[in-house]
């Protein structure tokens, strides 16, 4: 069950990254493109929870989950705060 959960996690966060990154290629929002950004590493961040716990269990990825979510959060936080001004 838990495998399920993880892989349609992955699978809403890419779908979430396409469709903000498509609609910022129509509109030209850059909030969309930063809310892409972040979605597209959340998207990784994901297959990286499935590969740790589903496909390699032995190995330990905790770290580079949390740094490959750390970044993800860090392009939204850069593009809030850059397109306020």
């Amino acid at each position: 069950m838990a495998a399920t959960i993880y892989f349609l996690c992955a699978l809403v966060a890419s779908i979430c990254a396409a469709l903000l990154l498509r609609a910022y290629q129509r509109q030209h929002y850059r909030l969309l493109l930063w809310s892409g950004l972040c979605f597209a590493g959340l998207t990784l961040n994901n297959i990286l929870l499935v590969a740790d716990k589903i496909f390699l269990p032995e190995t330990d990825l905790t770290v580079w989950r949390t740094l490959v979510a750390l970044m993800s959060l860090g392009v939204l936080l850069f593009g809030l705060i850059w397109d306020a001004n």
